[in-house]
C-alpha cells in the first residue's frame, strides 16, 4: 500500500511539473489542505500589502517560520520598516501581540514578570510580564545586556520560563520577532552563536527598489500620520495557525532530498572558508521550512527550489567565516552560494 502511494505521489509531482510547461489547458487538481495554507498566506500578504511596498519573500519566509514553530531575527539599517512589517503581521492574527523595547537597563523580571507581595493575603502573587504573549516584537533586541537576552532565549526554545524556582507555561502559539540594526554598535551587546541558534530565520531587510520607492512616496503623500496602517485587518485565528503547522508536517519529501539536505549540511563542516559549521537544528530548520514554503507555494511535496530558497536565512547566522576569509572580504552569502552550486541537485 506504501509502495503504491509513493507512485501516486510521483505521478502527481510528474503531472504539475510537467503542467507549468504545457501548451494545453490541463487542469490539475489541487490537494483542499495545501489550498488552504495558500489562501491564509495570500489573505494575509493581501493585508500587509495595503501598507508595505513588496517584501513579497520576506511575507512568505515570516510566514513559513510561523508556521513551523520558530522565531525570526530582522537585520536592517533604520528605517526599513522592520518593526513596522511585525507589527502588521500581528495586526493579521487574532492573537495577543506585545511590543518590548530593549534597553540597556532592562531587567529579565520588566520582560517575564516578578513575584509581588500580597500585603491583604501575605502572601506572593506573580505578576507576568509581556513576554506571556502570542507574538513578541522585540525592538533592538541587541541594547539589552546577557542577563535579560538570557531570560527572553529560556521563553524562546522551551515555551516557558522560571522565577523562583516555579515554572510557567507560556501559550500557544508563541512566536518572537527580534529586530537588529547591523550597522551602530555602541551602546549593544552582540548576541553569541548559541543565543543566535534560537533563531530559525535570519532575514536581511534592504532598502527598497526606485519602483518601490517611489510607490511608497505616493501611497502616503497625502497620509502624514500612516493612517492606512488602521486598515489592516486580522485574517487569521490561531486555530488556522494550528491547522496549517498539521498540515505541512505532512508534506512530502522524497529521499533523494532528504540526502540533499544533509549533504549541503555536512559541506559546511568541511568547507575550508568556514571555522564552524551549521549543526542537526540548522538540517532540521531547512527541512520543515522547505515543507512550509511548498505549502505556501501550493504544492504537497518539496523541490529542491524549496530548500535552496531557506538555506540563506537558515545558515546566515548559524556558520562562521575563518579569520583569514574574512579579513579576504569573502561574506557568507557567497560561501553558501558556492555550496549550493557544488552538491548535486537529485533530478
Amino acid at each position: 500500500m506504501e509502495n503504491k502511494n509513493m507512485n501516486q505521489q510521483e505521478e502527481q509531482e510528474k503531472i504539475i511539473l510537467e503542467g507549468e510547461n504545457a501548451t494545453t489547458n490541463t487542469v490539475v487538481e489541487i490537494n483542499p489542505d495545501i489550498k488552504f495554507v495558500n489562501e491564509v498566506y495570500e489573505k494575509t500578504k493581501i493585508e500587509i500589502q495595503k501598507v508595505i511596498v513588496g517584501n513579497d519573500d520576506l511575507i512568505q519566509l515570516i510566514l513559513a517560520g510561523m508556521f513551523t514553530g520558530g522565531h525570526i531575527l530582522l537585520e536592517g539599517v533604520p528605517g526599513v520598516a522592520k518593526t513596522l512589517l511585525a507589527k502588521l503581521i500581528a495586526q493579521c492574527l487574532h492573537i495577543k501581540f506585545k511590543r518590548i523595547q530593549f534597553t540597556p537597563d532592562l531587567m529579565p523580571s520588566d520582560l517575564i514578570g516578578v513575584n509581588v507581595f500580597n500585603l491583604q493575603k501575605s502572601e506572593f502573587t506573580f505578576k507576568k510580564g509581556p513576554i506571556f504573549s502570542n507574538l513578541v516584537l522585540i525592538d533592538e533586541i541587541n541594547r539589552s545586556p546577557a542577563k535579560t537576552q538570557a531570560a527572553l532565549f529560556e521563553a524562546m526554545e522551551e515555551k516557558q520560563i522560571t522565577v523562583d524556582g516555579e515554572t510557567y507555561i507560556l501559550g500557544l502559539p508563541f512566536f518572537v520577532i527580534a529586530t537588529q540594526n547591523p550597522i551602530e554598535q555602541e551602546g549593544t551587546y552582540k548576541l553569541p552563536e548559541a543565543q543566535l541558534d534560537r533563531f530559525l530565520f535570519k532575514l536581511k531587510v534592504d532598502y527598497p527598489s526606485l519602483e518601490n520607492e517611489i510607490t511608497i512616496l505616493e501611497r502616503f503623500k497625502n497620509d502624514f500620520s500612516t493612517a492606512k496602517i488602521n486598515v489592516v485587518d486580522a485574517v487569521i485565528h490561531p486555530e488556522e495557525i494550528q491547522k496549517c503547522t498539521a498540515i505541512i508536517e505532512n508534506i512530502h519529501i522524497k529521499k533523494e532530498l532528504i540526502v540533499y539536505i544533509a549533504s549541503i549540511i555536512n559541506e559546511t563542516r568541511n568547507n575550508g572558508n568556514l571555522f564552524l559549521g551549521a549543526s542537526p537544528r540548522a538540517s532540521l530548520a531547512i527541512l520543515k521550512t522547505s515543507k512550509a514554503i511548498a505549502a505556501l507555494r501550493g504544492r504537497d511535496f518539496v523541490t529542491p527550489d524549496d530548500i535552496q530558497t531557506v538555506c540563506y536565512p537558515v545558515l546566515n547566522h548559524r556558520i562562521i567565516l575563518s579569520p583569514e576569509k574574512e579579513m579576504e572580504g569573502i561574506t557568507i552569502h557567497s560561501v553558501i552560494q558556492e555550496i549550493i552550486k557544488k552538491i548535486d541537485v537529485p533530478r
